[in-house]
């Protein structure tokens, strides 16, 4: 298979700061899309549709290109769905939720060739057991850090592993949102191996 340009489908700076580790040269653009879950849908078959519809999305714009979309969410032991709080307030109410449960985070990955309508998809599975957190300490960690853009509500490379008591998974990288893991055996699969570049990586937004 011919190699082509890799966008990265988000305007995350934690994503780029990821893809930024394969050392592979890419590029960056933000897709608009409905993030709504459907009814009675399960947190894997929103995670992969999201991040295949995110990929999808950009395809038109970018020929010529291999499109690697990624979405997470999180799921409670009562299957109920946690996705960016967006405030201070749903934040506190996610992080009072998850407080003594296991929380799964399901990370979907999907990389398309825009050309050839080409897809792989994979959901990447990661599970967290959060510490009985007291309204203080949630609190004092949403004043420092305010992870209002992440799922779950916490910033897994930064002070939100002192919100844990354990972890749990393959991959500790698809908690903050790209599955290096994954993708670097999709990208092996495609015939492109991270290892054997000859050229170090750059990135755009």
């Amino acid at each position: 298979m011919t190699r082509k340009p890799l966008l990265l489908a988000s305007s995350s700076p934690y994503r780029k700061a990821l893809l930024d580790r394969l050392t592979l040269p890419f590029t960056c653009a933000s897709p608009d899309i409905d993030e709504t879950p459907y009814r009675g849908e399960s947190g894997e078959s929103l995670a992969t549709r999201l991040a295949e519809t995110k990929a999808r999305a950009l395809a038109d714009r970018f020929p010529g290109h291999w499109i690697i979309g990624s979405d997470q969410v999180a799921c409670l032991p009562d299957g109920s769905l946690l996705n960016k709080p967006g405030s201070h307030e749903q934040a506190a109410r996610q992080l009072r939720r998850s407080s003594g449960h296991r929380v799964l985070f399901l990370t979907g990955l999907a990389l398309l060739d825009a050309d050839s309508g080409k897809l792989d998809r994979v959901c990447e599975p990661y599970s967290v057991w959060f510490r009985d957190l007291s309204n203080e300490e949630i609190e004092a960690y949403l004043q420092r850090e305010q992870p209002y853009d992440c799922a779950g509500s916490f910033k897994m490379e930064g002070l939100g592993i002192a919100l844990f008591d354990a972890l749990e998974g393959r991959d500790p990288n698809s908690l903050v949102g790209l599955p290096l893991i994954a993708l670097s055996d999709l990208l092996r699969r495609w015939g492109r191996n991270p290892l054997l570049e000859d050229r170090p990586g750059t990135s755009q937004i």
